[in-house]
């Protein structure tokens, strides 16, 4: 096929002509216009799978913010509880509803408190754990059981607070 450039010749007030292609393809037709179109299926599949893994790094950083949210809620509600048979008790219902307010599963986390002594001046640290599980990625698989993501908080027992029986000793 011999490529033309403007109106078709002889056409009224036409002045151009035909063209022969300079590189000698006249007669070959168009075959080989479609080379390289693996490449945009590969791309495609490359930016697939980039997508996930960027995913799951940010289901793992979202992981950490609930876990931190957690273990402040948990914590804070544990120093500032009615009694020491309730503060246990408030502690996990405030984790659980701050993991679950960030629209995670509470099953994947662990609560636990140290230094859990119910007492005026008497730190308190609670530490939650998440298990963020593998998205599985086209052609690379899923390797390993997934990310454990923790967070820990300490409060101290209000020494001013009261309803305690015992004396403040805080200090050196």
């Amino acid at each position: 096929m011999t490529p033309v450039t403007g109106p078709p010749p002889g056409e009224r007030g036409s002045t151009r002509r035909a063209l022969k292609c300079p590189w000698g393809c006249a007669g070959r037709g168009e075959q080989g216009q479609v080379g390289g179109i693996e490449a945009l299926a590969f791309g495609v599949l490359v930016f697939v799978m980039g997508t996930l893994l960027v995913a799951n790094a940010w289901g793992v950083v979202d992981a950490k913010l609930a876990a931190a949210s957690a273990a402040r809620e948990a914590a804070r509600s544990y120093v500032e509880a009615a009694s020491a048979a309730d503060a246990a008790g408030a502690a996990q219902a405030a984790a659980r509803r701050a993991v679950e307010g960030h629209g995670r599963s509470w099953d994947r986390a662990t609560l636990a408190l140290s230094g859990a002594a119910f007492a005026r001046c008497e730190p308190v640290t609670a530490t939650v754990t998440y298990r963020v599980p593998l998205v599985s990625v086209p052609l690379l698989g899923r390797h390993g059981s997934g990310f454990t993501v923790s967070a820990r908080h300490r409060e101290v027992v209000d020494p001013y607070r009261s309803g305690l029986d015992d004396e403040a000793r805080c200090g050196p």
